[in-house]
């Protein structure tokens, strides 16, 4: 006997039709095996297509179980055969007690306290990925962060000193290991950038307007008040830094429109600016040139990655970072390069990003997307160079280039910039962050609101309440490297997607797929047993009952094939 119902088996069946149209096409006749089928219904939805046997979606699709058959040879070509068969769904347990568990499963454990509270379909899952800076960095703020759904933490290398970077990653693993929570690890390369100022303070400082400052590259040991060190020498010249030399009158404008200057004389390689507009001004602040409304073009043939970006990733790969973000990618060289030699280096775990920042990025998005593991969307780095108004459109084509592409993407920059400052979000922040959210997003990250303001808690819970129909009440996947996971992410079905693995890198890399909690248990080859074994031990822990629908996909291959070996997909009503 089954809960399920007609509409409740449609939306299961459009869900396998997506996640079988999301395989690659066949390249060769025989790449894929023909099929024969022996159920109409199922075949009249189109759902069961000559590219399923290729992942290995053998077993049962929703109440109908497919069986290969034995191949036969055809003028020295073999083709399997593939039948389906209707099926009902299989009910698991029964009116014995459930016997007790023998192993833990390795559940983060905000992910089971919001299911024990919410149920399955109330969980989150659009996922969080928290600055971390000197407003955070204690053994207490980050275990406040991640008690507020903090699933990646993520570190500047502009910032802090490397010291400093160990010590609160190894705070982060410590968490992880002492308190059962399951937080990826970050690390952003600060890109062979040449518009980057410091004003020397720890922390922000308030640009008032009418108030004159002075940007220069010479270095001072003390504090100077209203003066603002360039990192490069030629930062106001014309002849390496800038296609067109810096004109009175031009307006610099910091982190693409945090405070506005306007150069009011030049005096050798400094500049003397009046502040326009008031703002914040964060330490290593990003800057830009306009004049008459247009942007004064940068030069672009410096490399993407510097010495210091490489001397910062071998310390990331030193430190078992999850994800390396790229800045200032304007194709997909540096992105093959620098996974080229992570493979070399046997990190095959450590997932390359791609920060999305430049108009050239944007012209070469496709082909970036492809060579990457994810993307993250630098909405504030993108604001210099292309119109604000056309950010919006820009973001949701950048989110779906990355779903069709099955690469998670992450919406970044001044998600609540307000909370900086003040406790509460603006109207429009929230408005801001629910679009994201709309859009699928599969992570929304925090800058400045959590490295530098005293907000940071208060700003993860506004993006808790801003995120998040399938009729299962969660899909168990069981998967090694997780494909199967990420492809279901990808058509982001309404219930919650628990991904099982024996892998513990692919535990972390799944921390930023869109609806996706990952799970660390012992998997065997025998599907069956994994199933059973987890569902008794999610059952011990009380959350699952009686009467709720899981929809059990498995992608593992077993060590020891043969031809009637398979994987499996199914519908199981908990006994």
């Amino acid at each position: 006997m089954t809960h399920d119902s007609p509409m409740a088996t449609t939306s299961l069946l459009n869900l396998l039709h997506g996640l079988l149209l999301s395989l690659p096409t066949a390249q060769q006749e025989n790449d894929w095996p023909s099929m024969a089928f022996a159920s109409d219904s199922i075949l009249a939805r189109g759902l069961i297509i000559e590219r399923a046997t290729k992942f290995g979606l053998n077993n049962e699709a929703f109440g109908a179980k497919i069986v290969r058959c034995r191949a036969s040879g055809n003028g020295g070509k073999v083709k399997g055969k593939v039948r389906v068969e209707v099926k009902a769904a299989v009910q698991i347990g029964g009116l014995e007690e459930v016997k007790k568990a023998k192993e833990e499963l390795g559940f983060d454990v905000v992910s089971e306290r919001e299911l024990r509270e919410k149920g399955f379909l109330g969980m989150r899952k659009t996922k969080l990925v928290s600055t971390i800076g000197p407003a955070c960095c204690s053994m207490e703020d980050l275990e406040k962060l991640a008690l507020e759904g903090m699933n990646v933490a993520r570190f500047n290398m502009c910032h802090n000193t490397r010291d400093w970077h160990r010590d609160v990653i190894k705070k982060i693993k410590r968490l992880n290991e002492e308190k059962g929570f399951c937080i990826s690890v970050m690390i952003d390369t600060e890109g062979s950038q040449i518009h980057v100022l410091d004003h020397g303070a720890p922390s922000s400082v308030k640009a008032e307007e009418g108030s004159i400052w002075s940007f220069t590259t010479q270095k001072s040991d003390g504090s100077c008040p209203f003066t603002v060190q360039a990192n490069y020498k030629g930062f106001s010249e014309g002849s390496k830094a800038i296609s067109n030399g810096i004109e009175v009158g031009d307006v610099l404008v910091i982190d693409g429109g945090m405070a506005s200057f306007e150069v009011i004389e030049k005096v050798g390689n400094d500049l003397r600016c009046q502040c326009t507009d008031s703002g914040l001004f964060l330490p290593r602040a990003k800057f830009s040139f306009w004049r008459d409304g247009k942007l004064v073009e940068r030069n672009y043939e410096l490399p993407t990655l510097s010495k210091k970006d490489w001397a910062d990733i071998e310390f990331g790969v030193s430190e078992g970072v999850d994800f390396i973000a790229l800045s200032f990618v304007n194709d997909a060289d540096s992105v093959r390069q620098l996974k080229n030699y992570l493979y070399m280096r046997s990190c095959r775990s450590t997932r390359v990003l791609a920060k999305i920042e430049s108009l050239e990025s944007l012209q070469k998005l496709e082909e970036i997307v492809k060579a990457s593991d994810g993307i993250m969307v630098a909405r504030g780095d993108l604001g210099v160079e292309i119109p604000y108004e056309q950010i919006p459109t820009v973001q949701e084509e950048i989110t779906h280039v990355c779903r069709e592409l099955n690469k998670p993407v992450i919406v970044a920059s001044q998600l609540l910039e307000s909370m900086v400052e003040y406790p509460t979000p603006t109207r429009a922040e929230v408005a801001d962050v629910s679009e994201a959210v709309r859009q699928y997003a599969d992570a929304l990250m925090l800058s400045g609101e959590s490295a530098i303001g005293p907000y940071g808690q208060k700003a993860l819970s506004v993006l808790q309440m801003a995120t998040n129909n399938l009729g299962v009440d969660a899909i168990f996947v069981y998967t090694k490297y997780g494909q199967m996971a990420s492809l279901l992410s990808r058509n982001r079905p309404y219930p919650p997607i628990f991904a099982f693995t024996s892998d513990n890198s692919t535990r972390m890399a799944l921390n930023l797929q869109w609806g996706v909690i990952p799970i660390l248990v012992d998997l065997s080859d025998d599907t069956e047993a994994n199933i059973s074994r987890t569902i008794d031990l999610i059952r011990t822990k009380g959350l699952l009952k009686t009467g709720d629908v899981v929809l059990v996909v498995s992608d593992l291959t077993p060590a020891h094939l043969n031809s009637t070996a398979f994987q499996s997909i199914q519908v199981k009503t908990v006994g």
